[in-house]
């Protein structure tokens, strides 16, 4: 009974050893080049624009530090297509 229970502890050490990982957050705003249109005309989002943006939200306050880049997120035509994806833009 005593080594079925230490045989069960290392065999859980064991997989537990190998359990997968979180992926590492990859920001990558070139992804968001299906809401280039939208945030530069006003025209209403795809939704694969409003998928990336959901995708990348993780990402908003590194592209907002971002000289290049917050403008854009910032603009009225960027909060508006983040609102119609229901993407909220945080204040970093």
């Amino acid at each position: 009974m005593k080594t079925n229970f230490i045989l069960l502890c290392l065999v859980s050490a064991l997989l537990l050893s190998y359990a997968p990982t979180a992926m590492p957050l990859t920001c990558d705003p070139y992804q968001l080049s299906s809401c280039a249109g939208p945030i530069f005309s006003g025209s209403q989002p795809s939704a694969t624009c409003c998928n990336s943006l959901k995708k990348e939200q993780p990402c908003f306050c590194q592209f907002l530090s971002n000289p290049n880049l917050s403008p854009y997120i910032n603009s009225e035509n960027g909060r508006t297509v983040a609102a119609y994806c229901k993407v909220s833009i945080p204040s970093c």
